[in-house]
């Protein structure tokens, strides 16, 4: 496998917003480990176009939807400047062009005012945060019926199209930051009719232990990446990932006084 031919390929699929074959199924298929080789390669691709990284996302924290996609375990990959949109608002709207099969998911996203390091525990990290919002997150990726392995999402950006951040709310404004986030509950609703509905504790026992977790695995499995101050990071979807397509209105509602719901309008 040719880290970096790989790399221009899911580089082109996502200038082209094209499908392209899956690594997995080649000649020689694609590891863990080879999947994070072509992570770091686009990571310094996008760099070198300009691109300014923001923090992280974190995917398939949501167990309840590990067997629908055959992926049983997070991945991640960097989140950038050109596709993160900070809201002053509770209402956005996101052109579907240039993304590819896209989806919709609700999530739970922190903001890093110092930073953390592995190992930490709850109460530790909760003293590295700024701020929590209620995000969404825009996932896509460029292989066919959204079928894959673990290594391909996380060469494929982690399945990363574009994140839109609610409101931030201080950390301060939560007792029980974990346990809070952890009892959440969401609805989604599409166009006034509600699609799905979960809870924090589908992400990986709550987003605070999910962010917990995936520091510790970030030292053995993307070492050379890390969480500096001021980055983004979103948790992962708290329901399934929902289709998407122009035309469509929604809307997500946490039942948590402190954080408010969404609304986005899809645009050609």
């Amino acid at each position: 496998m040719d880290a970096a031919a790989l790399a221009d390929e899911l580089l082109g699929a996502w200038d082209g917003a094209r499908l392209i074959e899956l690594p997995s199924s080649r000649p020689g298929g694609l590891t863990l480990a080879q999947a994070f080789d072509v992570a770091e390669v686009l990571r310094q691709r996008r760099m070198a176009r300009g691109d300014e990284p923001c923090g992280y996302k974190i995917g398939f924290t949501n167990r309840t939807i590990w067997p629908r996609y055959g992926v049983f375990a997070p991945i991640w990959a960097p989140v950038w400047r050109s596709t993160v949109t900070m809201l002053e608002g509770t209402e956005a709207q996101a052109s579907m062009a240039g993304l590819v099969q896209p989806r919709l998911e609700p999530e739970i996203v922190f903001g890093f005012e110092r930073a953390p390091r592995a190992g930490m525990d709850e109460t530790e990290l909760r003293d590295c945060l700024a701020w929590v919002a209620h995000g969404f997150e825009i996932v896509h990726t460029h292989f066919a019926d959204w079928r894959f392995t673990a290594p391909d999402t996380v060469a494929d950006f982690a399945l990363h199209g574009r994140l839109y951040v609610g409101p931030r709310v201080p950390v301060a404004r939560f007792e029980r930051l974990g346990e809070e986030l952890a009892g959440l509950a969401l609805t989604l609703a599409c166009d006034g009719t509600q699609r799905d509905a979960g809870r924090g504790t589908n992400v990986l026992d709550g987003p605070l232990s999910a962010l917990r977790l995936w520091l510790d695995a970030m030292v053995q499995h993307s070492p050379r990446w890390s969480v500096r101050a001021g980055d983004v990071v979103t948790t992962g979807t708290i329901t399934d990932a929902w289709p998407m397509a122009p035309g469509q209105l929604w809307r997500s509602q946490p039942d948590h006084a402190a954080l408010r719901g969404l609304t986005l309008l899809t645009l050609p």
